[in-house]
């Protein structure tokens, strides 16, 4: 195992031996000792691994040095085993549920003997929870509508989760015998934040199709074949993820590629268009609308226009090609026909660097110069720091002292010129609950700061009116320079606060103010569905991957995605500019 996953296995220990109610020492030192290697550089801690040496730092006793040796070696762990096995996996489930932690877990299992999320909402309904000490009315309530988002949301799957799934799958089925195309559809294809389950769509001989679906059911990580056909076939993977797959002839592939990528309301308006100029539009083809048969027969027939691409069927319906991503009832069609759809929306290869990164400073995984050297492995031109500040305790916030270090700390790597990825100094600055920044006017004015992203991480209970006015207090301070994550949201486990969105927006544009997409894969956070008038009003993106370890950078393509789905072309997002291009922006903000 790496660094990062034995850090990973050892909180998880730590968390198993709470929910045990094990010595709270014994707990504190797993979790104690997965913080220390974080923040050991990794260079260290390959070298005390190879030398024997782990055991002279601090915290790290000889049970500890011993467990981390096995993981490091083996990547397994007996003790992490039989713990596993000792904690039933509903109770595990209760860790999903938002405002459940091991200590209130443990209490619950104890005085109500509730050990699934199922128990829990039985016990919730009947008023039980509210009766308990350090719990009451409010965290009940809290509770059910927790459990009632996690039943809501538990069958989707977040886009990154979901494209990990189906990445290797297409690339599996292009190289079976008999393929001629194959391409993943549904909301996975139309970069939708959440995605339901997995459609396939494959160009290939009636011939071959039984050896396709086959090879389909009996693929690694089926949990469960749900039906089988010919040339249809749906399995359910162990993890929870329908996929469906769908063989068509190679001249019906197209349409059927359009049709299966959706959405419903672009695909109702599409058979609109389609009827209206004598045609009739679906998986099966562009047919005319008048004759005897069904579409599929008339298809079969040898009446379809032919399109060997979605180019092609959007061009027999007088309209430009609409991105996947762009197909969801909202004006593409309209926009296809007028000619106004953007010339080219954002690419991922469009984008320099990021502003919103984290480092072992705060509450990050990673050195400012392990974050700095993958930033240079992808090839970006800069990268911007910006630890928590110092009301985030829970983070390990910078105090003004700190902050001034890891200033100078940049300042001095970029001297050093060790990388060719060059760092900005930010920071990521609370908003308090009255709307005043986490540092003031002095403090900023000393620090030298190239940018400030300013963030909401407390009080979210607040009213929308007064969620609202703080935000928009904080967005109209002169150091502000972009706002992070706007609504708080984590996808699938909980809602945003709530806030006014429209006059956030126009505050933004007022101040000259960025709002990040932040490419989280749990967040994606502004929405996709603003972006699209937000930015024809000037409001300028930046999308950052609100990373908190080297391998978060790349959760950037995830934003770029969502930033697609929000019409944006890359001059409406500050990254895709060069360093200078950056440093200017800055430099006129500030």
């Amino acid at each position: 195992m790496t660094k990062h996953e034995i850090a990973a296995m050892l909180e998880e220990i730590g968390t198993l031996l709470e929910l045990k109610g094990e010595n709270p020492f014994k707990t504190r030192a797993y979790q104690g000792g997965a913080r220390a290697l974080e923040a050991m550089e990794a260079d260290e801690f390959a070298a005390r691994m190879a030398a024997g040496t782990l055991g002279e730092l601090k915290g790290f006793g000889e049970a500890l040095v011993d467990k981390i040796g096995k993981l490091h070696a083996n990547g397994r762990l007996e003790f992490y085993d039989k713990l596993r096995a000792q904690i039933p996996d509903g109770v595990i489930a209760l860790l999903e549920v938002p405002g459940l932690g091991p200590k209130k877990i443990k209490a619950l299992r104890e005085q109500l003997g509730v050990e699934s999320p199922e128990a829990l909402a039985e016990a919730c309904r009947a008023g039980k929870v509210a009766a308990l000490a350090g719990f009451g009315e409010k965290t009940q309530t809290k509770l059910l509508e927790g459990l009632a988002n996690r039943a809501a949301y538990a069958k989707r799957h977040r886009w990154w989760d979901a494209r990990a799934v189906a990445g290797p799958i297409v690339e599996a089925l292009r190289a079976l015998p008999g393929v001629r195309r194959a391409e993943a559809a549904g909301s996975l294809r139309r970069n939708l934040e959440t995605v339901g389950d997995l459609d396939f769509i494959v160009a290939a001989e009636a011939a071959d199709a039984a050896a396709i679906t086959g090879w389909f059911c009996a693929q690694e990580g089926v949990g469960e074949v749900t039906a089988r056909g010919e040339t249809k076939a749906s399995v359910r993977f162990a993890g929870g993820l329908q996929a469906d797959l769908r063989i068509v002839p190679e001249a019906q592939f197209a349409f059927a590629l359009h049709h299966f990528t959706g959405s419903k309301d672009h695909n109702v308006a599409m058979r609109q268009r389609a009827l209206a100029r004598g045609w009739s539009l679906s998986e099966w083809g562009l047919v005319p609308d008048a004759g005897e048969g069904t579409a599929k027969e008339k298809a079969e027939r040898g009446l379809s226009l032919r399109a060997d691409t979605e180019a092609e069927l959007f061009a027999h319906l007088g309209l430009a090609f609409v991105p996947p991503e762009l197909r969801e009832g909202l004006g593409e069609i309209e926009a296809a026909e007028a000619g106004s759809l953007p010339p080219r929306l954002i690419e991922p290869g469009d984008l320099r660097g990021a502003f919103h990164n984290h480092t072992t400073e705060s509450d990050g995984k990673n050195t400012l110069a392990e974050m700095a050297s993958a930033a240079e492995a992808l090839g970006w031109d800069y990268l911007g720091i910006a630890d928590h500040s110092k009301s985030s305790v829970q983070a390990r916030g910078l105090d003004e002292a700190r902050l001034a270090a890891q200033v100078a700390s940049i300042r001095e790597l970029n001297a050093s010129a060790r990388h060719r990825t060059w760092l900005f100094a930010g920071v990521e600055c609370d908003i308090l609950p009255d709307g005043r920044l986490d540092y003031d006017d002095a403090t900023f004015a000393a620090l030298g700061l190239d940018y400030v992203v300013v963030s909401v991480h407390s009080a979210f209970t607040q009213g929308e009116d007064e969620m609202t006015r703080r935000i928009v207090r904080a967005i109209e301070h002169p150091r502000a320079t972009m706002l992070g994550h706007a609504t708080g949201r984590i996808l699938l486990r909980r809602e945003g606060y709530k806030v006014n969105l429209a006059r956030v927006i126009d505050a933004a544009i007022a101040h000259r103010v960025i709002i990040e997409l932040n490419a989280h894969p749990s967040r994606l956070d502004l929405d996709w569905r603003l972006w699209r008038r937000a930015a024809e009003r000037g409001l300028l993106c930046a999308i950052n991957p609100d990373a908190h370890d080297t391998a978060g950078l790349i959760h950037i393509e995830a934003g770029v995605r969502v930033a697609r789905k929000g019409w944006l072309a890359s001059d409406n997002v500050l990254n895709t500019r060069d360093r200078a291009g950056v440093r200017r922006w800055f430099a006129e903000r500030r």
